[in-house]
C-alpha cells in the first residue's frame, strides 16, 4: 500500500523544459565563473567586473603568495641538496687536567639607523650578527601604513627560527638572541604604494646588513 500521491504525467516537466533549465543553469554558472571565480582565485578578469569589487586584486595577491611559497620551497630543496654532510665526531681524547678557559669577549654596544625603500609587494630582510643571550633594543616604523613583518633568526644548520610575525605600522621592543647567529626582520609591503622602513637598533651586535 502506497500513501504517496504520484503526480500526473501532465504535471511532470517536459524534455524541452528540462533542457531549457539546464541551459539557464549552465549560463549562470559560466557568468559566475568569469565574473567571480577567475578574478578572486587567479587574478584573471576578462570582463573587468572583478576589479569593481576588489576581487581581481585579491586573486593576484593569492597568486603572488603561491609563487613566493613555491620559490621558498625550491630554495629549501636546493639548500638541503648542497649542504655538506656532517662530519663524524672525533674520538674522545683522554681527560686532561682542568685549565682555566678565557671568557669569550662580548661585542661592544652600538647604535644604527637603517632606512629601506619598498615598492608595492616588494620585500626586504635585515639581519644583525648577535651572540647567544645578547639583547638588542629596536624601533621600526613604516611611513605608508601597516606592513607584514617576520622577526626570525638563522645560523649554520638552522635555516629558520621564528620569533614573531604579523602586520604593523610601527613596533618597539627587545630582541634576545636564542643562539649565536643572524637575527632580524623581513618586511613585505602590501599597501599598494611605496613605503619607507626606518629601523633604529641599539645593543651588542657586531654587524648589520641587508640580505634581501
Amino acid at each position: 500500500m502506497y500513501n504517496a500521491n504520484r503526480p500526473a504525467r501532465d504535471q511532470l516537466p517536459t524534455t524541452s523544459e528540462l533542457l531549457k533549465s539546464t541551459g539557464v543553469a549552465a549560463v549562470v554558472a559560466g557568468v559566475i565563473l568569469v565574473t567571480v571565480v577567475l578574478p578572486a582565485e587567479y587574478g584573471v578578469d576578462p570582463t573587468r567586473v572583478g576589479s569593481l569589487f576588489g576581487l581581481t586584486e585579491m586573486g593576484q595577491m593569492k597568486r603572488q603568495l603561491a609563487l613566493e611559497a613555491e620559490a621558498d620551497a625550491a630554495a629549501d630543496a636546493r639548500a638541503e641538496a648542497t649542504s655538506p654532510a656532517q662530519a663524524p665526531a672525533a674520538p674522545t681524547a683522554a681527560a686532561a687536567p682542568a685549565a682555566e678557559v678565557p671568557q669569550q669577549a662580548v661585542p661592544a654596544g652600538r647604535t644604527d639607523e637603517t632606512v629601506i625603500e619598498l615598492a608595492p609587494n616588494q620585500g626586504a630582510e635585515l639581519k644583525l650578527s648577535m651572540e647567544e643571550g645578547a639583547t638588542v633594543r629596536f624601533t621600526w616604523t613604516s611611513s605608508g601604513g601597516p606592513v607584514n613583518y617576520d622577526t626570525h633568526a638563522d645560523r649554520p644548520g638552522v635555516r629558520y627560527h621564528g620569533y614573531e610575525k604579523g602586520t604593523l605600522q610601527t613596533q618597539t621592543g627587545e630582541l634576545t638572541a636564542a643562539f649565536t647567529g643572524a637575527h632580524g626582520w623581513f618586511w613585505r609591503n602590501r599597501t599598494g604604494q611605496p613605503v619607507t622602513i626606518t629601523l633604529r637598533t641599539e645593543g651588542p651586535y657586531t654587524e648589520i646588513k641587508r640580505v634581501v
